[in-house]
C-alpha cells in the first residue's frame, strides 16, 4: 500500500512538471508570435529618388546596392520587429551611396543569430569601409558580433541602443543615434554603458524622434509620442549615417 502511494505521488509530481513545461512553452510561443509587423503599405510608398538594386543576398537577407558604393552597412533589426520594417531606412542610406545589407533574424530576435553577418563582407571585395549596426536589441547584438570580428569593420552604428561590449580602447568609429522622446531605450543602461565606447564616439539626438521611428511598424509599447513624422526621422537618421561613414 505504501509503495502504491509512493508511485502515485511520483506520477502526480511528474504530471505537474509536464504541465508546467507545457505552460512555459505556450507562454514563450505567445511571446515570440506577438511581434511588430512592418507597415507594408507605407513601406512600398517609400521609394528612392535614385536607382538602387534591391535583391535577396541569401535567404531572408536583403541587399540595397547603389552604383559605385565604397562603404557598406550590415544592419540587425530591433527585437520582435519584422525585419522588412527597416527597408525605408536601408533605401534612404543606399540613396546616399551606402551599400546596405538588412538581415532577417530567427523569430525576430537578434540574439538567436548574433553571427548573422558571417560571410557577408566577402561577397563585396570592392567595398573599402564596412560598418555594422542595428536598432535596439539589434544594435546591442551587432556590437557583440563586432567585438569578436573587429578586423572586418571600421565602425559601429547604434540606433536607440547601447553596447555592453567594451570598445573604449579600440580604434573603431562609433555612432549613437536616438530620439529625444524615446520611451523604450533604458536611459540608465545607456549612461552606464557609455564608457564602453571610445571617447571620440559620435552622439546624435533627433529632436522629436521616438524609438519606433527608425523603422516603419507603427507605435511601440512604452514609447514616447513623437513630434516629427516617421519619414522625417528616417531621413534624418540616413543623413547622419551617411556623414558618419564618409568621414
Amino acid at each position: 500500500m505504501k509503495r502504491l502511494l509512493t508511485v502515485k505521488k511520483k506520477t502526480a509530481i511528474l504530471l505537474l512538471l509536464c504541465l508546467l513545461l507545457v505552460a512555459m512553452v505556450y507562454v514563450f510561443a505567445v511571446y515570440l508570435l506577438d511581434f511588430y509587423k512592418a507597415d507594408v503599405e507605407r513601406i512600398e510608398k517609400f521609394t528612392p529618388a535614385v536607382e538602387i538594386e534591391e535583391y535577396e543576398l541569401k535567404r531572408g537577407v536583403l541587399a540595397f546596392e547603389p552604383k559605385n558604393a565604397r562603404s557598406a552597412l550590415i544592419f540587425y533589426p530591433g527585437g520582435k520587429v519584422e525585419h522588412i520594417a527597416y527597408i525605408p531606412l536601408m533605401r534612404a542610406c543606399a540613396e546616399r551611396g551606402i551599400l546596405c545589407i538588412l538581415v532577417k533574424m530567427p523569430l525576430n530576435l537578434a540574439f538567436f543569430d548574433i553571427n548573422a553577418a558571417d560571410g557577408i563582407c566577402e561577397n563585396y571585395p570592392e567595398i573599402e569601409n564596412w560598418y555594422i549596426g542595428g536598432h535596439s536589441l539589434g544594435g546591442a547584438m551587432a556590437a557583440s558580433y563586432l567585438d569578436r570580428n573587429t578586423e572586418w569593420f571600421d565602425g559601429l552604428v547604434l540606433l536607440g541602443a547601447y553596447s555592453t561590449a567594451d570598445f573604449s580602447d579600440e580604434e573603431i568609429k562609433v555612432l549613437s543615434v536616438y530620439g529625444s522622446l524615446d520611451g523604450v531605450m533604458n536611459r540608465e543602461k545607456y549612461e552606464e554603458n557609455r564608457g564602453n565606447l571610445p571617447e571620440t564616439f559620435e552622439e546624435h539626438v533627433i529632436e522629436g524622434g521616438c524609438h519606433a521611428y527608425f523603422g516603419m511598424y507603427g507605435a511601440q509599447d512604452g514609447d514616447g509620442m513623437p513630434t516629427i513624422s516617421n519619414r522625417e526621422q528616417i531621413l534624418s537618421t540616413a543623413q547622419i549615417i551617411y556623414e558618419f561613414t564618409r568621414e
